[in-house]
């Protein structure tokens, strides 16, 4: 998937982003706790996930 498609995904919906980047994993999980936390970490946490 274009790069820039899924930056916009980890803004707008950071567990998306995730899976379209790395799949079902920890990472997900992880980025589904944060979000629900707080928008904020997820979508940081996403950025990191997918442009790394």
């Amino acid at each position: 998937m274009n790069k820039l498609v899924l930056i916009i995904l980890c803004v707008l919906l950071p567990p998306l982003g995730v899976f379209f980047a790395k799949g079902v994993g920890k990472d997900l999980l992880i980025n589904i706790i944060l979000t629900l936390l707080f928008w904020i970490p997820g979508m940081i946490h996403a950025l990191w996930v997918t442009t790394r």
